[in-house]
């Protein structure tokens, strides 16, 4: 009983590991999925946008962000790989990220292109500084215990996230505050950016680079050299290569469904209100959902939990066809909270145990520059079908694609053999 109780124990690594999750997830809600996406398509359109370029010009930023990051990502990660330079490469894209999200608060609503590029230099912060928390997770905890803290974190992210946007949502709907709409939401980007900063401090002061390669002369050429010889090498690892291959389709669907869904609902023609209401829902149901993910990936396997979370995607864009309510949409919102934080947990928790820890930086580098460059394709796709076809709906069902063929490739993937679990 006593050791079942310990393994249900954080540490005090992994809870701070954990609370960073509870940080950055903040943004992720407010700015890349529920507000920010209404407030650039209300201001944009306010200009004379129409609604579907305003969409595809909010797909087409998310794009250029990501691929910024995808380019960055492997030098990155292969020069955090160093003694000592993780944690200040950490820094300095959370910062880059809370800055620019500070900033929209002081951008005038009618300069709609400012706006657009810093929500891009944010998202290009807030994927940075993701690289290097998400290579930490293999020295926050054990082989053994990657799925319960991946999933936690994402479980816990959704909740902290969710404090925030509730309290957003009470003074949308109430009207208390003797303020206009608009400095009431510039005043949630201010309170998204102070919530960031301060819940990473625990990261800060908890979390160690203890895996790591010595510092040496000429650390960025060495950095590339490394880049180099890992990828003349990559038949060694071809476990991890069919993993990121995989990861690069099922991943880009699951990443664009999440960027684009207030703004398809917007083109449906729901409320903003109601779609931010929606977004809440689903964030409570994710947090369960993702706790459950990591439990069962404990008893079933990461690959099997894996697949329900591909198997959910696709149906979640076969009925992305039928939406025409905010009864359909709630529907899908929920369909998406039980499957977005498990499927994202697991992977990464997966990714962990396949690589080597002396170069995780470096190969999470990889693994993000697989997501990224991923999540440079859905959101263009969505873009152009929407405008080619006229109908948003119609971008969203085309990601039905890249969902098979990530299932197909993650078949050929081997799970890591662990210790036997107890309990």
């Amino acid at each position: 009983m006593e050791i079942q109780k310990e393994r249900f124990k954080y540490t005090l690594s992994e809870k701070s590991w954990i609370l960073q999750d509870w940080a950055n997830s903040a943004y992720s809600i407010m700015v890349t999925t529920a507000v920010f996406p209404l407030f650039f398509k209300a201001v944009s359109e306010g200009s004379g946008v129409s609604a579907v370029n305003s969409t595809a010009y909010l797909g087409y930023a998310n794009a250029i962000g990501t691929l910024v990051v995808s380019l960055l990502a492997p030098i990155l990660g292969a020069v955090a790989d160093y003694k000592g330079y993780r944690n200040p490469m950490f820094t300095l894209a959370t910062g880059l990220g809370i800055i620019a999200t500070l900033s929209f608060a002081f951008i005038p609503n009618e300069n709609w292109l400012l706006l657009l590029i810093l929500y891009a230099v944010s998202s290009i912060g807030y994927g940075a500084a993701n690289i290097f928390y998400d290579a930490s997770l293999v020295d926050s905890t054990t082989l053994n215990r990657m799925d319960r803290v991946s999933s936690a974190g994402y479980g816990w992210g959704y909740i902290g996230s969710s404090i925030p946007f509730v309290i957003f949502i009470f003074f949308q709907l109430t009207g208390i505050l003797p303020i206009s709409q608009s400095a009431l939401i510039k005043g949630g980007f201010v309170a998204t950016a102070l919530w960031w900063l301060v819940f990473t401090i625990p990261y800060w002061k908890n979390v160690e680079q203890k895996t790591y390669i010595e510092k040496q002369p000429h650390i960025i050429k060495n950095s590339f050299l490394r880049l180099w010889e890992t990828i003349n090498k990559v038949r060694q690892y071809r476990n991890v290569f069919l993993f990121l291959i995989a990861y690069f389709f099922y991943i880009d669907g699951v990443g664009t469904i999440f960027q684009m869904a207030t703004a398809i609902g917007s083109d449906i023609g729901l409320a903003a209100n109601d779609l931010i209401v929606v977004m809440m829902v689903s964030q409570f149901v994710a947090f369960p959902s993702s706790i459950i993910y990591g439990i069962l990936a404990g008893r079933f396997g990461n690959k099997k939990m894996i697949y329900v979370g591909i198997i959910t995607y696709t149906f979640i864009c076969i009925y992305a066809l039928t939406l025409d309510s905010l009864l359909t949409f709630i529907t899908l919102a929920v369909l998406v909270g039980t499957a977005q934080g498990g499927i994202q947990a697991l992977s990464r928790s997966l990714f962990g145990q396949l690589i080597p820890k002396q170069h995780a930086n470096e190969f999470f580098g990889f693994y993000n520059i697989f997501g990224k460059f991923a999540a440079v394709v859905g959101p263009f796709l969505v873009g152009i079908i929407s405008q080619t076809t006229e109908n948003s709906l119609n971008g969203v069902f085309a990601l039905i694609i890249l969902f098979i063929i990530g299932g197909s490739v993650l078949y050929f993937v081997e799970e890591p053999a662990r210790e036997k679990k107890i309990g």
